[in-house]
């Protein structure tokens, strides 16, 4: 379930002879919790005698189609699509029948992530009592007068274009919200609210709130739904959106400044893109690392889209299995403030990257690669079951952490699925990290040159080759296929050197494993980070086989034309000789 609430509800005909209000509430199913959870209220109008009907299959409709909706779609457009589709159904019937008698109102409340979203139309009404303080989030939609306050000026069925108040804000733990109809709203003061919780689960509220009206004298159908917040899990990708857009980019940062409690201690780097700070909690004295734009791209929305794309899936694999291997992220300022701006706040971790020993020195240890290589086969093999490819995998986003831990550094233009779509058509990665596939090489022995190739989209493979050219790196201080500079196509006319030839202490079992994961051919390589890590696991008891060489036509179509451009050039010349020099 997407959250740990507390729901209940009570409703009464009171002293009318038929109970025309409805509410229901939907939790989300196995696979949808990502969807959150849905509460719905409805007054139906008595007029015309079918408000009950309305009420009902209004309720219905939107709690149970709700689910159906793409997860993708904003909370506010799914509710949208649905409400106006009941809207249009009830209309069709009214048509038929003057005057109109299927109309009702509608208050639904959807908890979704760390985010709540409400739709509403007509006189019900929702309150959040946060702290002992009940707000009312809706707005009557009924004539400003106190003869005709019951008269409403929005209600669904009445109209065909429908309007409908929508209100989104963010969710703490122990947040109440209550749904009411006019019945009891109108009978029990919101400065009360607070007072029929305090001890009492939702169904025991919601009692309570229906009888105190009741014995107020309510002459209406009496309805309360209840919903109290216990718990939170995991942000969704809309919260993490929500806040990108709404929130502003923090001004450049010198050492020393503050922001939301936290003291600016190293500027780590800045790319020009994304700023990289080490901060530091002065109560705790506990060091973060905080992620956010730099202020040249503050206007612009397809970056704070990735880097909200980033927060929430760093925040995804966080709370899976194996998240050892990821850096923590806080959705939540750990000194309990509000945000004021918009950036990721991650674990700090005291250690290095592959990329800062190798710096340090021209290659590591077979035995030390190995283990940095299972490791980050480990984090892999998660990501990639959860449908996510990270794009790029190299030694400057490999972190050996002062605990022996290696975590697997930034999602940046990772690939989800739920990616921006800016994001998905980046070619992204670091050039001499690239598979082949990606700069058009086919490898599958068919006849097509670099020109004019179709670029393969990166994949879970795309991730393993990555880490072979690392772990080919780590051990001989070179890269399997040479540097290739940014804006450059990546250089595939011959097959790696054996990392044995550059570093004899690698053993021959290992040299196979290398070649494999950086094979020219990808039906060569390694299909999955189980497999790469099991041949790395059992070594030399069970050694692979050496990958076939390619051909030469494989690695080079146009060798062909090459060697009969050149055979044709030498019988030119063959020619020329024998008709100048030879005697006739």
């Amino acid at each position: 379930m997407a959250f740990d609430i507390d729901i209940g509800f009570a409703s009464q005909a009171g002293r009318k002879p038929l109970n025309e209000d409805f509410c229901a509430a939907m939790l989300p199913s196995a696979g949808q919790e990502d969807m959150g959870s849905i509460v719905a209220i409805a007054d139906g109008v008595s007029a015309g005698g079918m408000g009950r009907e309305a009420a009902q299959t209004t309720v219905t409709s939107v709690v149970r189609d709700y689910f159906g909706t793409p997860e993708t779609w904003d909370t506010t457009v799914a509710l949208d699509r649905i409400i106006a589709a009941q809207n249009t159904w009830l209309c069709g019937i009214n048509r038929r029948r003057q005057p109109a008698t299927g109309l009702t109102t509608l208050t639904a409340l959807v908890l979704r992530g760390h985010s709540y979203t409400l739709a509403h139309v007509g006189d019900t009404r929702c309150y959040l009592v946060r702290e002992g303080r009940a707000t009312q989030l809706t707005q009557d939609h009924v004539v400003n007068h106190p003869d005709f306050k019951h008269q409403l000026l929005r209600s669904v069925g009445a109209q065909d274009h429908l309007v409908v108040d929508y209100v989104q804000g963010d969710l703490q733990v122990g947040d109440v919200f209550i749904l009411l109809t006019d019945g009891v709203h109108g009978e029990v003061p919101a400065k009360r609210l607070p007072e029929y919780l305090a001890g009492h689960d939702a169904r025991e509220a919601s009692q309570k709130l229906v009888d105190q009206a009741l014995a107020k004298g309510s002459h209406d159908n009496v309805s309360a739904i209840v919903v109290r917040v216990r718990g939170l899990l995991e942000a969704t990708l809309a919260d993490a959106s929500r806040m990108a857009q709404h929130l502003p980019i923090p001004p450049r940062l010198k050492v020393g400044d503050t922001l939301d409690g936290l003291v600016m201690t190293h500027l780590v780097a800045d790319s020009g893109i994304n700023v990289l700070y080490q901060m530091r909690d002065p109560a705790t004295q506990v060091l973060y690392a905080l992620k956010t734009l730099n202020t040249a791209r503050a206007h612009d929305q397809e970056e704070r889209a990735m880097l909200a794309h980033e927060a929430w899936l760093g925040a995804r694999m966080q709370s899976s299995r194996g998240a050892d291997h990821w850096v923590s992220v806080h959705a939540r300022l750990p000194n309990g403030r509000e945000r004021s701006a918009f950036y990721v706040l991650y674990d700090w971790h005291g250690g290095e990257t592959l990329q800062q020993i190798l710096e340090r020195q021209p290659r590591v240890a077979a035995e030390a690669a190995l283990g940095y290589a299972m490791q980050a086969l480990k984090a892999l093999a998660r990501l990639h079951r959860q449908g996510v490819v990270h794009r790029d995998i190299k030694p400057a986003n490999l972190h050996l952490g002062d605990d022996g831990v290696l975590r697997v550094l930034d999602l940046g233009v990772a690939l989800s699925g739920r990616e921006p779509a800016a994001m998905r058509a980046l070619h992204a990665g670091t050039p001499s990290y690239v598979n082949p596939e990606q700069w058009g090489f086919r490898g599958k022995g068919e006849a097509a040159g670099a020109e004019g190739a179709q670029e393969q989209l990166p994949n879970a493979q795309s991730d393993l080759f990555a880490l072979g050219v690392t772990l080919y790196q780590l051990l001989t201080g070179k890269l399997p296929y040479g540097e290739v500079l940014p804006y450059q196509v990546g250089r595939y006319h011959r097959d790696p050197t054996p990392p044995s030839r550059h570093n004899p202490e690698v053993p021959i079992w290992l040299n196979h494993v290398v070649l494999k994961a950086v094979a020219l051919d990808q039906r060569q390589r390694f299909e999955t980070a189980e497999e790469f890590l099991l041949a790395l696991e059992r070594g030399a008891s069970r050694a692979l086989h050496a990958p076939h060489g390619t051909p030469l036509i494989q690695r080079d179509p146009s060798f062909v034309w090459k060697l009969a451009t050149g055979t044709l050039g030498l019988i030119n010349l063959l020619l020329v000789y024998w008709l100048l020099f030879l005697p006739k």
